[in-house]
Order: structure tokens, then C-alpha cells, then sequence
């Protein structure tokens, strides 16, 4: 209770939306110029408690508007509307090496902001808060149908936007990571988009063996989505993250019937066997494996196993022969994958084989390898299990919170407009002719 009798108000909205819709909090009728925190709490599906927190100072009215108002310390600073999501960090004493990740998206991320007196640092659950608001962030909007998906020997999970369609699609393929990573499919298909996230890296799921997934694979489940009756079949596109970006690549180049009306390259690399599998990439990582570094902390650094850059033409994608709308999300300080260095030598050859047209690039500088949807914590560093050995490591991912984060948000949206203006808008006319 503020000094003039009022009870102090804490108001948080949309209490419940999206993971990439804004929120807006309020204070009211706190004490004139008091010092305050407001303070950010998540469990996550792993029991891990997650937290950030901000220090505001009320205005002659008693007021704080975070969207407004600036931050003048906590776990960030300034005028950062989403402050208090995109720096939520692993409370101390977690295990060390976290990264936040939302596995099931058919539930939301529970988040519980409060507000403090004072200027508080730690020691937040033993303290009693003068205000307190839950607020649920969803993956799925409502009506989007999951659909866990096993047909010719393909298996993903597929999500449909709400009503009959029929509906553009996106085959979603993320990185190499243990696991089928759902949660930037549901998200898609929130936006319209019917989106199969696929799982291909898990070869006792996905393959029935012990052998990686052949070229194939993808074909069957690139035509699993043109045959299904809610999907538009000449609107599909490939949106890849870091391995999934690189096989996207590939595919879309050379596979006889992979012929995306656009394709979203996030922290990905063209340098591969020209043609090859996913069997043959793993192989060439296996045969540069000497080249991969550690921090001073013991972590894993791979960028360097692309690099150099090689100017021989069966060692990487020849992007000048694509034939649809790419979009380059780069990461200038992506310490797992060379993003930049290969997006620069993409442009270069687009040009000279006259595609250059369709190439768009976005690059962030002081940005890292894991770039998500918006105001997801930014993760330096984490644990890592290879999909295929089981062995488990740190890997360091790059990037610096503030930049990574408002990189988040930036690309995000542009993927959105991408997608939306060449698979609602007409695409057709911005592809080139190809055999």
C-alpha cells in the first residue's frame, strides 16, 4: 500500500497470448519517485526455476509503464519493453548450462511477474511481493490442431491452423540437437502456416535403423504435405535452423521433386558434399573434426569445421541453382556454425550465376547461433547431446542478450512477411524459371 492509502496495482496484458505477442505492465499507485522491482518467475518442464528482474522507478503519479519507462538495472537495462522474458535466466544454484526449451506446445509457459519494494537482487520467493500476476504464453493459438504424424515411413508432428483450409505450408526442420523440437512449428501454424515439424535426426523413430535418413526421406515428406487435403500444394516452403537450414539447402538445389516456393535459411551453411546426404555431411564433419576448438571454459566451438570457406564447387551447394525466394538469418557472432562467412560467399555466387535477385540477407551483429522466435532468453551456452553418438557436451552458441534478443524480434517478423508474401501474395512470380 502506497503512503496516500491506495493500494498498489499490478496489471498485466494480455494475461494469456502467444509467445511472440507483446505484453504491456502497469503500475499504479505506488509512493511518488519509489524504487521498485518488478520480477519475472518461470518452472520449466524440466523443474528448473528461471527468473529476471528490473529496477523502475515510479513517477510523480506513482506509475511505472515498462513499455515507457527505463530500467536502470537488473538482469537488463533501458527501455526494453520485454526485459523481463527475453532475460530470464536460470535462478542461482541451477544446474549449470541450462536452455530453455518448450517441449510440450500443447501447454503454456506459466510466467509469474511481481512486484517489489526496493531494489531487489536475489532472496525474491522469501520476500512478500506488494503485487502479483500470472501470465500464460502459448505456442498454439487457439484452434491449431497437433497431429502427431507417421506416413510413409515418415514421422514429424503436424500442425493445422484452425478451420477446414486449405492452408500454405511450411516443412520445418530444426538442428541437430537431441529430440524433435515442436515449438517454432506450433508457432507457424498460430500464424496460418500448416507446418510439419520433421523428425529426422532420431534414426530409430524416423528410419527404423541405425543408418542416417537418405535424401528420400525429405522427398516423402515434402509430398506428404502437397497431398494433404488442407495444404495449398504449390505454397510449401522449407524453414531450417543450423543442420536443418543446411539440409534445406541442399534439398532445395538438387532433389528432383523438393521445389519449395521459398526457403528461410536460420544459422546455416551451404559448404557440404554438392548432392550429398545427410549420411555424407556427417561424414565430412567426422573428417574436420580436428578443427573444432574450446573457450577458456571447456566449451565446444564448431564454427571452424566449415571454414575455410572452399572454393571447390563439389564442396558446397551451388546456390546458383535455386530457384525460389531465400531468406539468410545470420548471426555475426555464431560461434557453431560459420552464418557469415557462408552467406557471404552464397551472395556472391547467386550473383554471378544471375539469381542474385532472390536472395535476401539478414545479419545481426553480436548476435549468436540459436536464433529463436522473439523474447525467448537468449542461451550463450548449454549442454548438448548429439543425436547420433549420445555424447554430451557444452557447446557455446555466441551472441550478447540485448542484441541477440532484439535480433529475435526483428527476424522474426521478417520470416512472418517473408513467408506470408510468398505463399499468400503471389509468390510464382518471384520464382525463376528452372528445368
Amino acid at each position: 500500500m502506497s503512503k496516500h492509502g491506495h493500494t498498489t496495482l499490478l496489471s498485466v496484458r494480455p494475461c494469456r497470448g502467444l509467445v511472440d505477442e507483446k505484453i504491456t505492465v502497469l503500475v499504479k499507485h505506488a509512493t511518488p519517485v519509489q524504487q521498485l522491482t518488478l520480477h519475472a518467475l518461470l518452472r520449466s518442464e524440466d523443474g528448473d526455476d528461471w527468473e529476471a528482474f528490473g529496477h523502475y522507478i515510479s513517477n510523480s503519479a506513482g506509475a511505472v509503464n515498462v513499455c515507457e519507462d527505463v530500467c536502470v538495472g537488473g538482469t537488463y537495462s533501458g527501455q526494453e519493453p520485454m526485459g523481463l522474458l527475453w532475460s530470464l535466466r536460470p535462478v542461482p544454484g541451477s544446474r549449470p548450462s541450462l536452455r530453455l526449451r518448450k517441449k510440450d506446445t500443447e501447454t503454456p509457459m506459466v510466467v509469474t511477474i511481481s512486484l517489489y519494494q526496493g531494489f531487489l537482487t536475489d532472496s525474491f520467493t522469501e520476500r512478500l511481493p506488494l503485487a502479483s500476476r500470472v501470465v500464460e504464453r502459448w505456442y498454439l493459438a487457439p484452434g491449431v490442431r497437433r497431429v502427431e504424424l507417421t506416413e510413409g515411413g515418415v514421422t514429424g508432428t503436424l500442425f493445422l491452423p484452425p478451420g477446414p483450409g486449405q492452408f500454405p505450408a511450411v516443412l520445418d526442420l530444426s538442428g541437430g540437437g537431441r529430440g524433435l523440437a515442436e515449438s517454432r512449428a506450433a508457432l507457424l501454424a498460430s500464424h496460418g502456416f500448416a507446418t510439419l515439424a520433421l523428425n529426422y535426426l532420431n534414426p530409430k523413430r524416423s528410419a527404423g535403423g541405425d543408418s542416417h535418413v537418405g535424401n528420400d526421406y525429405f522427398q516423402t515428406a515434402f509430398a506428404v504435405l502437397q497431398t494433404h487435403p488442407q495444404v495449398i500444394r504449390e505454397r510449401i516452403a522449407i524453414v531450417g535452423l543450423s543442420f536443418g537450414a543446411s539440409m534445406a539447402l541442399g534439398l532445395s538445389v538438387y532433389s528432383p521433386t523438393i521445389k519449395p516456393s521459398c526457403l528461410v535459411s536460420i544459422s546455416g551453411s551451404h559448404v557440404q558434399p554438392a548432392g550429398g546426404s545427410l549420411g555424407d555431411i556427417f561424414t565430412e564433419f567426422k573428417r574436420n573434426d580436428k578443427n573444432t576448438r574450446y573457450d577458456e571454459e571447456k566449451r565446444v566451438i564448431w564454427r571452424d569445421l566449415l571454414l575455410p570457406i572452399p572454393s571447390d564447387p563439389s564442396k558446397k551447394v551451388d546456390v546458383g541453382q535455386l530457384c525460389c525466394p531465400l531468406l539468410l538469418i545470420v548471426g555475426e557472432d555464431d560461434q557453431n556454425w560459420p552464418a557469415e562467412e557462408s552467406a557471404r560467399d552464397m551472395k556472391e555466387m547467386m550473383e554471378m550465376s544471375g539469381n542474385g535477385h532472390l536472395l535476401t540477407v539478414l545479419s545481426y551483429p553480436h548476435t549468436g547461433h540459436l536464433i529463436e522466435p522473439p523474447y525467448s532468453p537468449h542461451c550463450h551456452s548449454s549442454n548438448f547431446i548429439n543425436a547420433q553418438s549420445r555424447e554430451k557436451f557444452v557447446v557455446l552458441w555466441g551472441g550478447e542478450a540485448t542484441a541477440h534478443s532484439h535480433a529475435q524480434e526483428d527476424s522474426w517478423r521478417k520470416i512472418l512477411d517473408f513467408l506470408k508474401k510468398h505463399l499468400y501474395y503471389g509468390p510464382q512470380s518471384d520464382i525463376t524459371s528452372c528445368p
